[in-house]
């Protein structure tokens, strides 16, 4: 097999469905320093309020979109007050005292909501690794090649993304370790959210074109091989460190699996079609006893769903939210008809349905868009689901829903400052606030999205 660059590569395994040098050019702007949307970006000065080692701030508005996992949904005429970087409290204006020093802002008519989640991007440094040399590598890791705050992540928190998942490719089974990472955060130390912040484990789509003879029973097998080893590793550690078996040595391929089998990280599943969906469920989740997230999910993925719910296997859906019939590739007929991927998921009683971008497929300041594509194609929006699909069921899938996706008291004060609902595509972002500091200010920055 003919050596390929490294961006090449990449752009084999970004593309969910095997799009090549068409990405190479997104992958090299990238590499460019971060700098404004346009003019002269303005940081905010050093203690300002709401940060850590500011006054407190209160944020009024018309709306607060709380998005809580099983509590508040929405309360209107809200105070969200922040101080430090936390959350330290929200209700109803007429019941919420604001503590003497808060700085008291009032957004008018704007709402305020939790910053979105964006569980699949690849956009969270250079890309400079090589994932595509083993077909299963788990000891890769992305975290070596993070530059914070570059420019497509700075437009991705414009277009409200305050997390996100950055991961290796899809062109390999088992890929490496993603990382989570605040988006609008220039230091690395402050931007983790989380190290490692998932397995990214491909199947389908891509790694059948790692070499020759690559199908998808091959692909089960050595999927299933790899996480055996790992997980088998992963008891003996466990063992050794309790003073109940064998000194274990520490093996940096499988240095990820303690983490897994402790259930403090999760596998995410580049995976789609009914049969290669279903196989994530009963492979990863119930044969091996792995937490693991569908990720993309699409081309009748959702004939899975029930068997999803039932094994608490969220689907985190995208970037294409929308199915129809596929003459000569899947052989999916849909009989004419557009069918609404999440809309789908929901009507076999999913609830655990979130959207990622898988940027630079697709820009990850489009995040909010996929929901508005769900709501076109028939996702039911009585509950919030796609408020709740951008912040607290991605932060709940990938653990990380005790700092962010909602706003509630102890969390980490991850706040956009929003036009209206965020399924409208007319909505953009006038504010974004990571840990209290004001990170993105339409105003300031001249441009929106």
């Amino acid at each position: 097999m003919a050596r390929l660059p490294v961006q090449a590569l990449a752009g084999l395994a970004l593309g969910s469905l095997g799009i090549l040098g068409v990405l190479t050019p997104a992958l090299g702007a990238q590499q460019q320093p971060r700098g404004p949307l346009t003019g002269e970006r303005r940081d905010p000065a050093p203690g300002e309020p709401g940060s850590r080692g500011g006054p407190g701030l209160a944020l009024k508005t018309v709306k607060a979109l709380i998005a809580s996992w099983d509590g508040p949904q929405v309360i209107d005429n809200a105070v969200v007050l922040v101080k430090d970087g936390k959350i330290v409290g929200v209700g109803p204006a007429r019941e919420t005292v604001v503590p003497e020093g808060f700085v008291v802002e009032d957004v008018g008519a704007k709402w305020l909501m939790p910053g979105m989640v964006d569980l699949h991007t690849h956009v969270g440094g250079d890309f400079d690794i090589n994932d595509m040399v083993l077909l299963a590598n788990p000891e890769l890791r992305v975290k070596s090649t993070v530059v914070p705050n570059n420019a497509n992540m700075h437009r991705a928190l414009a277009g409200g993304v305050t997390s996100c998942l950055y991961i290796p490719g899809s062109g390999t089974n088992i890929g490496g370790q993603g990382l989570l990472l605040k988006t609008g955060v220039d230091r690395y130390e402050d931007a983790v959210v989380r190290d490692p912040g998932s397995l990214k484990v491909a199947q389908w789509g891509n790694p059948e074109s790692w070499t020759v003879g690559i199908g998808m029973a091959f692909e089960n097998w050595n999927t299933r091989t790899t996480l055996r080893r790992g997980m088998a590793y992963a008891r003996l550690k466990q063992a050794s460190d309790e003073g109940k078996g064998p000194k274990v040595a520490r093996d940096i391929q499988w240095d990820i699996f303690p983490e897994l089998l402790a259930k403090r990280v999760q596998v995410s599943t580049h995976t789609q079609v009914y049969q290669v969906v279903l196989m994530t469920i009963t492979m990863i989740k119930m044969e091996l006893g792995i937490d693991v997230y569908i990720d993309h999910g699409e081309f009748q993925g959702f004939r899975a769903a029930e068997k999803a719910q039932k094994e608490g296997v969220p689907a985190i859906l995208g970037p294409r939210n929308f199915d129809r019939s596929y003459r000569g590739f899947v052989g999916m007929d849909t009989d004419g008809k557009w069918l609404g991927i999440a809309a789908e998921y929901q009507k076999r009683g999913h609830k655990q349905i979130g959207f990622n971008t898988d940027s630079p497929v697709i820009p990850s300041e489009e995040l909010f868009l996929q929901a508005a594509v769900g709501v076109r194609y028939g996702m039911e929006n009585a509950n919030m689901d796609t408020v709740r699909g951008l912040t607290i069921v991605p932060a709940r899938t990938a653990g990380i829903d005790k700092q962010v996706g909602s706003l509630e008291v102890g969390k980490d004060a991850d706040i956009l400052v929003i036009s209206g609902d965020p399924a409208d595509p007319r909505s953009y972002v006038h504010k974004a606030y990571i840990d209290g500091r004001r990170a993105y200010d339409v105003t300031l920055e001249g441009q929106r999205f």
